[in-house]
């Protein structure tokens, strides 16, 4: 009434004076002010029945959890087994199924991280091609991601960086797993299902050697050569990355198979000369590697050779002397009679790293001892003599 043009004009008609409008002001606000009164209180007695409804139903809802819950806890669990029967339940699982047994409860996924339980699979299937120079790689890598503070789950402690300017790292620390140090569902990142799963994704790659590289070019036929190695899950098979040597770039050679690898079987670098100490025992027929590159710019390779003859022996056993002589021949069977490829000569007694830039330079010699280590070398055998 107080905002309508019509009940102003009434107002100015009928009341003159200040002191005579202030009556009827006073009047108005008190009915004004009962009438919402009266409003809250119907609103109120309306809706009163549905909140006491909802209620009643909330009520319900975690009383039925709280049986449901109770019902749970009395069935039985695995985590009820003899410790014993537990552990060989764990023992014959898979590393899938590890994982999946891991996201049970946090009691599983703490025995499921247990290194016993890993090292089988990481024997089993890595044991081949993961050697002493892997596990220092993979060290100086666990070493790095703690250092640039890469959380035991991959992830980037950043945020953690950013507030610890305004609270104390420990007293964040703290709030997060109880003073542990890390976050509870991370996994830490040097344990051995760590190491499994860097190499099952690929993201660690491992030093080892590849025979034939190259899809076994012509120029690298029976060698074996130091490589770094990263694993396809998809195909199986893996990325091999050759360091640079001379003008040539690195090469990156893809779907390597597993019968073309191994872990290297001595601790040489491939720029550095092979201490050898098997020379003195050197007699015909013994199945060698020698180390063998280019020139001086290039690493080495391993290169697989038989022990041959002297041209002065005539091979018969019982007068072959070539076992007590100073110059050993060193024969290379894939290549053709008549290759200057085909035999080496060194010295028994002075041996270091002898050649020239027209044949390259041979190097440490190792003897092979292992009839799996022949046997994969006549494996890999080439169909065509070479020239």
């Amino acid at each position: 009434m107080l905002f309508r043009p019509l009940a102003l004009r009434f107002l100015r008609s009928h009341v003159c004076t200040k002191d005579e409008m202030k009556p009827l002001l006073m009047l108005f606000c008190q009915a004004l002010f009962g009438l919402c009164g009266q409003l809250l209180m119907n609103s109120l007695l309306f809706a009163f029945p549905f909140v006491l409804f909802s209620k009643r139903s909330t009520r319900k809802k975690i009383s039925a959890r709280t049986e449901r819950v109770e019902e749970i806890m009395e069935e039985p669990s695995v985590l009820d087994l003899p410790e014993l029967v537990l552990e060989s339940i764990l023992g014959r699982l898979s590393p899938a199924g590890l994982c999946n047994m891991a996201a049970v409860c946090s009691s599983m996924r703490d025995r499921c991280r247990s290194d016993h339980l890993w090292e089988r699979h990481m024997k089993d299937k890595w044991g081949k091609v993961i050697g002493e120079a892997a596990f220092r790689e993979w060290q100086y890598y666990v070493t790095a991601r703690k250092s640039l503070g890469v959380l035991d789950d991959g992830r980037s402690k950043g945020w953690m960086g950013s507030l610890s300017c305004l609270w104390p790292l420990s007293w964040l620390r703290s709030k997060i797993d109880g003073g542990g140090g890390r976050l509870k569902n991370s996994l830490p990142v040097d344990s051995i299902k760590s190491w499994y799963l860097s190499l099952e994704n690929g993201k660690f790659w491992f030093p080892a050697q590849v025979y034939n590289r190259e899809h076994g070019h012509v120029g690298f036929m029976l060698s074996c050569y130091d490589a770094e190695l990263s694993y396809d899950c998809h195909t199986d098979t893996f990325h091999a990355r050759y360091p640079p040597h001379g003008r040539r770039t690195i090469v990156i050679e893809e779907g390597v198979q597993w019968e073309r690898l191994r872990a290297p079987p001595v601790d040489t670098p491939a720029h550095d000369l092979h201490i050898s100490d098997c020379l003195n025992d050197l007699q015909p027929g013994d199945h060698v590697e020698i180390q063998w590159r280019r020139n001086k710019e290039f690493p080495y390779g391993w290169w697989y050779g038989i022990v041959g003859h002297l041209e002065s022996c005539d091979g018969n056993e019982y007068n072959c002397r070539c076992h007590v002589n100073d110059t050993v021949i060193l024969e290379f069977n894939q290549y053709t009679p008549g290759s200057r490829w085909r035999r080496a000569a060194i010295n028994r007694r002075e041996h270091r790293e002898e050649g020239n830039e027209t044949d390259g330079f041979y190097g440490g010699i190792r003897k092979l001892q292992s009839k799996e280590e022949i046997s994969t070398w006549k494996r890999l055998w080439p169909n065509e003599v070479l020239e």
